[in-house]
């Protein structure tokens, strides 16, 4: 998966004129949300438990979440299902309010990950400082948060040409600024509305707003780093993707990583027993609601052919979904 960044329509392909504005907006992605918290807490701690607002933040970040591995990954970077029109519009906004980056930028990063998969050109590999305890280390460091800050910008016309020809998704990537705004000021507006003071919106604020952006951007960005370096390896793939079930429920299935580089366009990334995916799940609400169709699921044949040899007599109890 990809993670925070601070391209625009204006700024994305090589040869940006404004690297450190770009660097400036990311840092304020990346650590204005987790430092708000640093500098608030201490003199509300002994008011900030409150179970409206942690009711509301598990609420959005499961809306947010969800447009991230839903909306921004299965569905407009992989193709993995065809959704309406206004299943489409709302997985774009969900994953632009999780202070992602944009749509168009998100999708493309991703691609070019998939084109180069922990090779030189991948943006954010942990393998490009090689083994070792120092270069692993050096490795995660990157791969989870300091690639955002690399002057390496990823040409989105290049890798997302077919998200620049769908006008709904132009106009939901230019609103990524009024949209990344939005994320923040609806918490609060909503715990004003319900708690009826200033005070219970800024709870909420915290809850909804600021620890909720900043656990869904390390759990992605993990996606990056952890599923990249530990965890098991089933399926046979060209990178050194792994699955890491500590992850898989915050993460809505989305690190079980090894197969989804074994099969990227697959609507299922937990194939294999006792893998939860919850993103296929809701993408398989949203088939039998008849708002998405040509679902990709995997079937058995497919999941044997991609395991690694020594692992193809064991069995598989439970079929992948949608089969």
């Amino acid at each position: 998966m990809s993670g925070t960044i601070s391209e625009t329509t204006a700024d994305r392909a090589p040869g940006n004129d404004a690297p450190w504005a770009g660097r400036i907006v990311t840092a304020l992605l990346v650590a204005g949300p987790p430092l708000a918290v640093a500098c608030v807490v201490p003199f509300i701690s002994s008011r900030l438990l409150n179970v409206n607002a942690i009711v509301i933040a598990l609420l959005v970040y499961l809306f947010t979440g969800f447009g991230i591995s839903v909306g921004f990954h299965r569905l407009l970077t992989h193709r993995s299902f065809k959704a309406n029109r206004a299943l489409k519009i709302v997985c774009a906004v969900a994953g632009s309010m999780a202070l992602q980056g944009s749509a168009i930028s998100w999708v493309a990063i991703h691609r070019r990950h998939h084109m180069f998969g922990d090779q030189p050109g991948d943006p954010h590999s942990p393998h490009r400082y090689g083994p070792g305890t120092v270069g692993i280390l050096k490795g995660f460091a990157w791969a989870h948060v300091g690639w955002l800050f690399a002057m390496d910008p990823t040409d989105t016309k290049h890798f997302a040409p077919d998200l620049h020809r769908d006008r709904d998704l132009v106009v939901i990537d230019r609103l990524f600024p009024v949209l990344a705004v939005a994320s923040l000021a609806l918490p609060f507006f909503i715990g004003w509305a319900m708690l009826g003071t200033l005070f219970g919106g800024l709870v909420v604020l915290i809850w909804a707003g600021f620890l909720r952006v900043t656990l869904l951007h390390h759990v992605t960005w993990s996606v990056n780093s952890v599923c990249h370096i530990w965890g098991q390896r089933p399926f046979a793939t060209h990178d050194r993707s792994t699955n890491v079930r500590a992850l898989s429920l915050v993460s809505f299935g989305e690190s079980w990583h090894n197969f989804h580089h074994a099969a990227p366009s697959s609507a299922r990334h937990g194939v294999l027993p006792h893998q939860h995916d919850l993103s296929a799940r809701l993408i398989s609400f949203f088939e039998r609601m008849g708002w998405a169709t040509k679902v990709r699921w995997p079937n058995l044949a497919q999941v044997f052919a991609l395991l690694q040899p020594a692992l193809v007599e064991e069995p598989i109890a439970s079929p992948p979904v949608g089969s």
